[in-house]
């Protein structure tokens, strides 16, 4: 299972225990007020606000919410000014993470994000020692499959599609940053029905761990989640099946 999937089966297993909607919808909101700073209030002309949109509507954010937000974040000097900080760190067994915020009061985020490393016994790093070991990249996911898994990734494929991963559930489709919106369209209109689409940072190399690292590791990775500033965190420790089948559990 690629790492990818991996994160995203303990999302899946854990969010039953995580439906703190008001927590979700803050992030979303932030990740829109974020976008529309950046470019412009119109999803048709901004492709990280459609991203953010429709990441809005799959966590079933009312279409007024949404619109209060965008409108909030295109209004001139009125509420909230969000901007995006990175931090880079190392974990429980050396593992590399990447904490991305969207923060309207940095001290506060990093005096946050630095105590929480610290009590996971790890630390925060400088900047450029942890990133080198990521790169951007979009990601797909389409679990209703009703044609031949195969002939779907061929389709993809041909859309433009870096690589297929046809054996996990969802199915992934991974692209190139700005590939994304081309092969989501593409697909789209052969009649796939997409899940998601985000541009996400994924470890270019993942290290193994034994359980008792890796579940110190999910949980300084959970932690730094809960946080409202941050929006996601990435790291690159493999999880052991056995990990996998106690969350499942």
């Amino acid at each position: 299972m690629s790492g990818h999937s991996k994160w995203a089966q303990i999302k899946r297993q854990k969010g039953v225990n995580d439906v703190k909607r008001g927590a979700l919808f803050t992030k979303v909101g932030r990740e829109i007020a974020v976008a529309v700073r950046q470019g412009g209030p119109d999803p048709d002309g901004n492709f990280r606000l459609r991203l953010a949109v429709e990441k809005a509507r799959s966590v079933n954010m009312p279409a007024d919410t949404i619109k209060r937000a965008i409108e909030r974040a295109s209004g001139s000097g009125e509420g909230e000014q969000f901007e995006e900080i990175t931090y880079e760190g190392y974990g429980p067994g050396g593992v590399a993470v990447l904490v991305e915020a969207a923060t309207d009061n940095r001290n506060r985020t990093a005096a946050d994000v630095r105590s929480i490393f610290s009590k996971a016994g790890g630390q925060l790093a400088g900047a450029g020692s942890v990133a080198w070991q990521f790169e951007p990249r979009g990601v797909i996911t389409i679990s209703a499959v009703t044609a031949d898994r195969d002939e779907v990734g061929l389709l993809a494929i041909d859309a433009g599609a870096d690589d297929v991963d046809t054996g996990t559930e969802p199915m992934e489709v991974y692209t190139g940053p700005g590939d994304l919106e081309s092969v989501r369209r593409q697909l789209e209109a052969a009649g796939v029905k997409v899940d998601s689409a985000e541009v996400t940072m994924t470890a270019k190399q993942h290290v193994e761990l034994d359980a008792g690292k890796a579940r110190q590791a999910l949980r300084l990775v959970e932690v730094l989640e809960d946080l409202d500033d941050v929006q996601r965190v990435t790291a690159n420790f493999e999880i052991p099946e056995e990990l996998l089948a106690e969350v499942a559990g």
